[in-house]
């Protein structure tokens, strides 16, 4: 894989074979009197000499070039030498600094997929090889990514990652603002305490995986994935952690992953429901720039507040995503659930229909993303006169600030708006949701 991508930086940059040999003048001379291009060939001297620490210096130095040339060439060489050392972190974010100031540098792209590969992040290696592809490619050089492409594959042993946010929330329940319910005995009055509440939150979510090899390009990926919504009152609380796993299989250009998996969730600190499942996920490329997933699953749910959902839950969802440019890519999804639980009254059939988009501008990248559907139950429960009947909404704006970027990570902000209009007016609700935390700068 990695002599995909070199021969792809050097079929495009037109990069010599041979590595030049000169010999570093005095230090005083270098010092005074060198220019960029022989400072560069003097990194590269001390790289192949092992003292990758002065290398490191100089580099470090010209990636402060006020010439972009020359700062983004320094910025290339010191993420090669990142890499060497095992530091992928550190140079995935140098690469990316790279990109945001010449998104039609496809070299660097291809590094940088590169990289994003070997520390486990497919999705984002597999949108730099579509956002390069983009661009356009030279026949010889397509050739070649489409190689890359077929070989791309998910490689680092075990990885984990953490994202935090506060996230102040109109509706931390998603419960209905309306004073009454209707019923068939007339209208109850709401307390209080069944209402929506407002609040500040901290939204959390983590994962860790092992991957374990079956083969060349076959594995056993097994993950252990949570997240949870923590508030000041706890009895808003809702935390869940999953465990799976299961094969991925190689399949020429295609990729099959199956997996078993259990949840189990609280809500308010206490049991909420229990959560075992079958899954499988198809992913397909077409041409070079769109791929297309295919996922199903069937889960049991054993509901601990209420006996009467209790049952089976089945699910599809396709997705296909494309690359525009370089900088702009949009996806779009469909999914469909059935829950077939114990209470005709409590079992659904329902789809959303989704929409995301993303620009990277500079060293900001922002998203917008929709999404709209519509379920229904199959009977009506006998306390309601309507059976339920849902028209879900969501719209979600978000940024993210590389500029900013810490020891790899930055700032991130994201605003969503949600409304629910149901027949039944405990599930109709609206909300408003900020998230402001901290992630991958790349």
């Amino acid at each position: 894989m990695a002599r995909l991508i070199n021969s792809t930086i050097a079929c495009l940059a037109g990069l010599s074979a041979s590595a030049a040999t000169s010999a570093p003048g005095r230090v005083s001379e270098v010092r005074f009197r060198a220019s960029a291009d022989q400072l560069l060939e003097l990194a590269d001297h001390y790289g192949r000499a092992g003292e990758t620490g002065k290398a490191n210096a100089i580099l470090e130095a010209l990636s402060a070039d006020p010439n972009p040339d020359i700062r983004n060439e320094a910025r290339f060489r010191r993420a090669k030498l990142l890499v060497a050392e095992g530091q992928s972190n550190r140079a995935a974010v140098l690469l990316r600094e790279i990109v945001d100031e010449r998104p039609d540098a496809v070299p660097v792209r291809l590094e940088l997929a590169g990289v994003l590969d070997k520390i486990g992040d497919k999705e984002g290696a597999w949108r730099q090889v579509r956002a390069a592809q983009a661009a356009g490619l030279p026949p010889a050089v397509a050739r070649i990514v489409d190689r890359y492409s077929e070989a791309l594959r998910a490689q680092r042993p075990f990885g984990a990652s953490l994202e935090i946010a506060l996230a102040p929330d109109s509706n931390i329940n998603r419960a209905t603002r309306s004073d009454t319910l209707g019923t068939v005995l007339g209208d109850f009055e709401i307390s209080e305490e069944g209402k929506a509440k407002s609040g500040t939150g901290l939204a959390l979510h983590a994962q860790a995986y092992r991957r374990l090899p079956i083969g060349a390009d076959n594995s056993i990926l097994v993950r252990v994935s949570s997240f949870a919504d923590l508030y000041k009152h706890k009895d808003f609380n809702d935390i869940a952690a999953d465990i799976a796993g299961g094969p991925e299989l190689a399949l020429g250009r295609d990729r099959l992953q199956l997996e078993l998996g259990a949840t189990q969730r609280w809500y308010g600190q206490k049991p909420y429901m229990r959560l075992a499942r079958v899954a499988a996920t198809f992913s397909h490329p077409f041409g070079s720039r769109t791929l297309v997933r295919l996922s199903g699953s069937a889960a049991l749910v054993d509901n601990r507040v209420n006996d009467l959902q209790d049952g089976k839950t089945y699910t599809g969802h396709i997705d296909v995503e494309r690359a525009l440019t370089p900088t702009t890519g949009i996806a779009a999804s469909v999914d469909v659930a059935r829950e077939s639980l114990d209470s005709p009254g409590y079992s659904t059939k329902g789809w959303r229909a989704g929409f995301t988009a993303w620009r990277d501008m500079g060293r900001m990248t922002l998203t917008l993303a929709g999404q709209i559907g519509r379920l229904h139950a199959d009977e009506r429960l006998l306390l309601f006169p309507d059976r339920r009947s849902d028209r879900y909404s969501r719209l979600t704006l978000g940024a993210t600030f590389r500029q900013l970027q810490i020891n790899g990570f930055a700032p991130l902000a994201r605003f969503s708006l949600e409304r629910n209009r149901s027949s039944v007016e405990f599930y109709d609700y609206r909300r408003a949701r900020t998230e402001l935390g901290i992630v991958r700068a790349f």
